[in-house]
């Protein structure tokens, strides 16, 4: 059997090692056998018979498993895809342009989000059954902080806005804090080992995927678990549904905010007299003295106060058992929430809340996950293993 020769088709496929220039058909005889074997892979989609060789026909986007997660690598790394098109030719030496960079991340971050979500359903089983052991062996403080911020979505709500909260989780012990004094004296942390966990949707389902990582940081093991959050109605329910042996702490600093925001209010606008109360009584907020502050708040006349959104009197009644900051300081714990505000920077504001952008809620989603495990330390182990062994075995 033969082949003719044809030179209407050349073929070329770039590589790392440059362009690489053949032909689907032969420029010479061959043999039987071979003639056969490229003849039987005629009718298949691939760019050329090299696909089959090399494994990939079958493959999304007809690059090897490797390819795809060095592509996901900087497509998550950097502020926009073009930008990640741009890094993946600097860097690499091949042109991928932004649309199927933004697929391939698509895609891998959605397979390691299916697998997030599995464990995340499974942990919550485990609690619910009641068979997870809590052994509290080591000594230390595990912290769990939570926290919302939004995107910009291409879909309109039922209330026809467009932004969605995203919910974002990070978990550390004491175990992982670095402490040092600067030259100035004063004292210095800095966290060596986190895990972040983020997810655009219920607060139902997030907790699952807050627990497994709970879990997988120590939970049950630590003498103590801490959970820092703002005060939100929806961390409290979680507190008490799933971590409920936990010391809930409201974020001081949140705290403040809205004592200021009151102040601003209540002084009409008067800023010498507005800061030089919320100042104090902040102070004393922070001394464990609530109990004065409410007894002041109660005798306030806000019926001025109506453009304020803040409740000042009811949001520390609702936190009256999360505030003994004099206690907590004693026994070394944090009373701020800043790793978790730091974390919402660089897990969801500097990659998907640049200008102009707007996302499908699951492609935010997949870029999410595929952002929280790098800034985790965990790409080697949740992405890169984790897809290959999957991809792998298939193909």
């Amino acid at each position: 059997m033969k082949l003719k020769t044809d030179k209407r088709y050349p073929k070329s496929i770039t590589s790392t090692n440059g362009k690489l220039h053949f032909s689907r058909y032969l420029l010479r005889p061959i043999g039987k056998e071979a003639a056969q074997r490229l003849f039987e892979t005629e009718g298949i989609k691939a760019v050329a018979p090299l696909d089959c060789y090399l494994g990939i026909a079958n493959l999304p986007f007809k690059m090897t498993v490797d390819a795809m997660l060095k592509v996901s690598y900087w497509a998550q790394n950097q502020c926009s895809y073009q930008r990640a098109e741009e890094a993946l030719e600097m860097v690499m030496g091949v042109f991928i342009n932004d649309d199927t960079v933004r697929l391939i991340a698509n895609y891998i971050g959605g397979l390691v989000f299916k697998e997030d979500c599995r464990k995340a359903e499974e942990s919550a089983q485990l609690l619910f059954s009641g068979k997870t052991t809590f052994a509290r062996k080591k000594k230390g403080v595990l912290y769990i902080e939570a926290d919302g911020g939004t995107l910009n979505t291409r879909h309109k709500d039922n209330e026809g806005s467009t932004w969605r909260e995203n919910k974002l989780g990070i978990v550390f012990s004491s175990d992982n804090i670095y402490w040092w004094t600067d030259k100035k004296g004063v004292r210095q942390r800095q966290l060596r080992k986190r895990e972040y966990v983020s997810y655009v949707g219920s607060a139902d389902e997030f907790r699952k995927h807050l627990l497994a990582c709970a879990l997988r940081n120590g939970y049950g093991a630590y003498e103590e678990t801490v959970v820092l959050g703002d005060g939100a109605t929806w961390i409290r329910n979680m507190v008490e549904e799933f971590f409920p042996d936990a010391q809930q702490i409201l974020d001081f600093f949140h705290l403040c905010e809205n004592v200021h925001e009151y102040a601003r209010h209540y002084f009409k606008m008067d800023e010498l007299k507005s800061k030089e109360w919320a100042d104090k009584t902040c102070t004393d907020l922070k001394k464990s003295q609530h109990a004065s502050v409410l007894e002041e708040l109660r005798s306030h006349d806000t019926r001025h106060m109506s453009k304020c959104t803040v409740n000042l009197h009811g949001y520390i009644s609702n936190n009256v058992n999360n505030i003994d900051y004099a206690t907590y300081e004693k026994k070394g714990y944090f009373i701020g929430s800043g790793a978790i505000e730091s974390g919402n920077k660089v897990v969801l504001q500097q990659r998907l809340k640049q200008a102009g952008m707007r996302w499908n809620a699951e492609t935010a989603q997949n870029m999410l996950t595929l952002k929280a495990k790098a800034e985790s330390s965990l790409w080697h182990s949740d992405v890169e293993s984790f897809v290959l062994n999957l991809l792998g075995s298939k193909h």
